[in-house]
């Protein structure tokens, strides 16, 4: 997926079922995912200046987390992206606020849940557009701050990924000439 186009900034506002309206900004030439709403904090996700090996099929741009910073409300903590090769959970994002680990995970083609400390609270979907859907597991009494990070994370670096077998067949496909 090519996420570069013409107008690099979009703005999305979801109508999320716990938090109301959740505006998702995502500039894609500028590395920066700007997550607000009245119920929520505000959590920016941004890229380094001055990166040049921008990659076009992540949204902010890179997967290397010390090109990476992430605050909450302005408070600054550090987001730990894996690398993204071969399986789904390579794909994974944790950000650690206020001592809970949060982990954004693949588990589908198109989907990631949010965990927190390792137990499911939401799933994720999102192409890369800035447009953010969320899902929230009954009874996870989720945090306004947890809604922000999940919404953060999955306009910043999509949602899903391929099985192993498939990425696998890719590889293998690469390797092959013609």
């Amino acid at each position: 997926m090519d996420l570069s186009c013409d107008e690099p900034v979009t703005v999305r506002e979801t109508e999320d079922t716990l938090f109301g309206v959740v505006t998702v900004e995502l500039d894609t030439a500028a590395g920066l995912v700007d997550v607000r709403g009245d119920t929520v904090p505000q959590v920016v996700v941004r890229r380094a200046d001055g990166v040049a090996d921008v990659d076009a099929h992540i949204p902010v741009g890179t997967r290397d987390g010390a090109l990476l910073s992430l605050a909450v409300d302005g408070c600054a903590m550090r987001v730990r992206p894996g690398k993204g090769r071969l399986t789904r959970r390579s794909f994974r994002v944790d950000v650690t606020y206020e001592g809970v680990v949060y982990r954004l995970v693949p588990d589908a083609l198109t989907e990631s849940r949010l965990l927190r400390d390792g137990k499911p609270i939401g799933r994720f979907s999102s192409d890369g557009d800035g447009i953010v859907l969320a899902e929230w597991e009954d009874g996870a009494r989720v945090r306004a701050v947890e809604a922000a990070l999940g919404y953060a994370l999955a306009a910043a670096f999509g949602t899903g990924a391929q099985p192993m077998w498939m990425l696998l067949l890719d590889a293998l496909g690469d390797l092959l000439p013609g």
